[in-house]
């Protein structure tokens, strides 16, 4: 009888934890209608008229400006390539706009958080942006593979010289 009642007060201990899933507030489904950019997304389904179209930028991530080839061109390649005419889901985190008006969220495809295999991919930088940190680590180490395996921006034999931000700062 003890051991049923041990058992018992454990499965209530166990189904009574938080499970790590966002709140289903903090998600979206939408249709991604345009890739700006190997960070920036147009998509439809956003807010409270579902035909409006609104500007996405993705957490975490610093891609390669356009004018900055090939890896500009690239990155926006990458992401057109796995988000286009797809339904992706949005996850927002703290801060939910940017001083730009853009919408800030991670976004989700077939159970895939695309921030992390852009960067994984070496097609974008880790860039912490606070108070947005909720994927902050996985973002790290999806770098750290990138970089130890020698792949996009990281390529040994054409490595990208400037940073994103360093590109904008110095040419615009």
């Amino acid at each position: 009888m003890q051991k049923i009642l041990i058992l018992l007060c454990l499965l209530l201990l166990v189904a009574c934890q938080p499970q790590n899933k966002p709140e289903e507030s903090t998600q979206v489904q939408v249709k991604v209608t345009q890739v700006v950019s190997g960070q920036t997304l147009k998509v439809m389904g956003l807010g409270n008229q579902p035909s409006l179209i609104s500007q996405v930028r993705l957490l975490g991530i610093d891609a390669p400006d356009l004018q900055q080839r090939p890896w500009g061109d690239a990155a926006k390649e990458r992401l057109e390539a796995v988000l286009l005419e797809h339904p992706v889901i949005l996850e927002f985190d703290v801060q939910v706009k940017d001083q730009f008006g853009r919408s800030l969220a991670y976004a989700w495809k077939d159970g895939v958080l695309l921030n992390e295999q852009l960067v994984k991919e070496g097609y974008a930088l880790f860039v912490g942006r606070s108070p947005n940190h909720k994927y902050d680590q996985r973002l790290e180490r999806a770098q750290q593979w990138a970089r130890l395996m020698g792949l996009g921006i990281w390529d040994p034999e054409k490595p990208m010289r400037l940073t994103p931000a360093e590109f904008r700062r110095q040419y615009r």
